[in-house]
């Protein structure tokens, strides 16, 4: 166990003390505009506790060297922290091996690396690819640029109204010619938990692979991606309380080992001549260059907090409060949420009658209150709720009721301003 993690109350069931946890973040006592820092943008990019900081710290001043490559003290210990940051990985995700573990600058890399190695090799023309009307840009940007290439045909999985994916519609997709399915699993703009094992069931009974972006899952709940038997799984560093820079793909282990490298130059051969190169194996063969260090321990340091909190804590703790969130917004006319399924995360969505999302989160910053506004990198979906934007309320493991009060507070004001 890391320093960090012993720094830390053993995880049970006793009542989740948030303003403990709250005051493991130093950005959350600072004010805006005289006013006390009210962050609803986790979604975006969550802010780090200290235990997070103090690690990417003590890496600069006490261990920092290149890895893998040094027989020297500072390098062997910068080595071993690096991979064991790769363990904490393997474990928090429940994956089969340290090695189907590889480290990305972020999600976005992650699935262009699978676009870009898999993509290329086992996909031909003619053959499709499913993705949905909800994903983020870096879910459907690649594939259409792999398709613009190979002549693929990419197609959509619809959702309802309320922002439901729809099962039995995304089946009808499926065919013998699809060979890859790359879905989010929770939804970054409206919170929806899309049916992450039956999607990778049905995918798997016509012959496809399955990617899964969990960029938000991994944030709010659990993951088992041997439970979900998904073929490929993605995260970023960033919205799980750690640094940015640092991203994970995970592959199963005779897929990583049948894909060729993303790139080339040091730290990912095996033996180098002037006429050719053979590759190092797994996970070396998928990071080359001098890897992200500091910010892959830092992760490390993340993963340590937030597994002690507990996840099911974590979980159980912001669905009271996307439910407390929920009624207090609808309770102010004229305000619409978009995205209201069953499932969803602590993600709400909403618009207001004459108002555009990004004049009312110039308004509540005012008052103290971060929110996004825009398309979210979802543009498609925007189409499909027949909106151009949206403000979003993303909550964290340390926001409170009271951040909820405010931010509605700041919105009943922002109604009577507009009129």
């Amino acid at each position: 166990m890391s320093d960090t993690a012993e720094m830390m109350p053993a995880a049970n069931d006793t009542e989740y003390d948030v303003l403990r946890y709250r005051g493991d973040f130093p950005i959350l006592s600072e004010e805006v505009y005289g006013k006390p820092l009210v962050f609803l943008d986790s979604a975006a990019s969550a802010q780090k506790p200290r235990q997070v900081i103090d690690a990417v710290r003590y890496v600069y001043e006490h261990e920092y060297a290149n890895v893998h490559r040094g027989v020297h003290y500072m390098s062997e210990h910068a080595t071993t922290a690096y991979e064991g940051a790769r363990t904490k990985v393997q474990r928090f995700i429940n994956a089969g091996h340290d090695h189907e573990i590889i480290f990305t600058r972020n999600s976005t890399e992650a699935i262009n690396m699978v676009a870009g190695t898999y993509g290329r090799r086992f996909l031909q023309a003619g053959d499709e690819v499913v993705i949905s009307v909800m994903e983020h840009h870096s879910n459907i940007v690649p594939w259409q640029m792999l398709r613009d290439e190979k002549g693929l045909v990419l197609k959509a999985a619809p959702i309802s109204d309320d922002g439901e994916f729809l099962l039995d519609e995304f089946k009808k997709l499926l065919t013998p010619r699809t060979k890859l399915v790359a879905i989010t699993h929770t939804s970054n703009a409206l919170g929806t938990v899309t049916p992450a094992a039956e999607i990778v069931r049905l995918a798997h009974e016509v012959g496809a692979k399955v990617l899964l972006d969990g960029s938000q899952a991994v944030v709010h709940s659990p993951v088992d991606v041997q439970a979900l038997d998904c073929d490929f799984y993605v995260f970023t560093g960033h919205k799980l309380y750690g640094p940015s820079g640092v991203g994970v793909l995970y592959g199963k282990e005779e897929l990583l080992n049948a894909m060729p490298p993303y790139l080339g130059g040091g730290e990912m051969i095996a033996t180098v001549t002037l006429a050719e190169s053979t590759w190092a194996g797994l996970p070396n063969k998928f990071e080359a260059g001098t890897p992200m260090i500091a910010q892959a321990i830092g992760l490390g340091a993340a993963i340590d907090y937030v597994s002690e909190i507990g996840m099911e804590r974590i979980a159980a703790y912001e669905q009271d409060l996307l439910l407390y969130a929920t009624q207090k917004l609808n309770s102010i006319p004229g305000l619409t949420i978009y995205g209201t399924a069953l499932n969803k995360a602590a993600v709400i969505s909403f618009g207001m009658e004459k108002a555009h999302p990004h004049d009312i989160a110039t308004i509540i910053d005012r008052a103290g209150v971060a929110c996004r506004a825009g398309h979210h990198c979802a543009q498609p979906l925007m189409d499909r709720m027949g909106v151009p934007a949206m403000t979003r309320a993303s909550f964290g493991l340390y926001n409170t009721r009271a951040d909820a009060d405010t931010l509605v507070e700041a919105l009943e004001f922002t109604r009577e301003l507009l009129g």
